[in-house]
């Protein structure tokens, strides 16, 4: 039994990401292919999968296609209970769910004037109020989510969870825009970008250069803080 995911350019494809570390984090066996994102094929090569037209898409053994990430998140997890995607403590998994929900409705001000680069550090971003109030929001959203975890441990609730597959792009942006938040925000960013998993799905976005850069914000620039 075997996934295919398909996914867009590793090192820009926030959505992607997240499907793709749902299969690797929690070791579920998949395919991933790599759809035309930044090179005029995405139509075409998404036609195979109608309805869905966006990445990440998951095709299941029978054939059956899922888009969206919160619906892929919820099929992988209930089709293996043992994994336990979501946290077990029924407080922690309701607000592992509601983490989940809100990154997919909310935060368009980080989403949109921060688009995911994991190619370098943007210096001296500027911080417009709707991006403060996302940050803001976002550590009241994280230090509630951990109130409910019985675990000790350096993810949002406390083990890892499908609530740090959907943070982890979020931990992207900060890290690459250097965006002002708390030292204890900082640290879980720093615990993500460092994770095996993420570090994998980085270095394989590097084989690929761009010419010119998808989104070269105009400013001084300093390397990816972990290879």
């Amino acid at each position: 039994m075997t996934y295919d995911l398909y996914i867009g350019d590793r090192t820009f494809s926030s959505w992607s990401l997240r499907g793709w570390l749902m299969l690797e984090k929690f070791d579920l066996p998949y395919s991933s292919h790599m759809i035309g994102l930044y090179g005029g094929t995405m139509a075409q090569d998404m036609a195979p999968l109608a309805p869905a037209t966006l990445v990440p898409a998951l095709q299941l053994p029978d054939g059956e296609v899922i888009g969206e990430t919160l619906a892929m998140a919820e099929t992988l997890a209930e089709r293996h209970p043992d994994k336990h995607m979501w946290p077990t403590n029924p407080s922690a998994r309701a607000r592992a769910r509601w983490l989940c929900a809100a990154m997919v409705s909310g935060f368009s001000a980080l989403r949109n004037e921060c688009p995911m680069q994991l190619q370098h550090v943007n210096k001296g971003f500027p911080v417009s109020d709707a991006l403060a109030k996302d940050l803001t929001r976002l550590e009241q959203l994280w230090d509630h989510a951990a109130l409910a975890s019985d675990e000790k441990g350096p993810w949002l609730l406390g083990s890892y969870s499908l609530a740090d597959v959907f943070y982890a792009p979020v931990c992207a942006r900060i890290i690459g825009y250097d965006l002002p938040v708390s030292d204890k925000a900082r640290q879980y960013c720093d615990t993500t970008i460092n994770d095996s998993a993420f570090k994998a799905w980085r270095a394989e976005g590097q084989n690929v250069t761009y010419d010119p850069f998808p989104y070269d914000m105009g400013l001084e620039t300093q390397g990816w803080p972990v290879d």
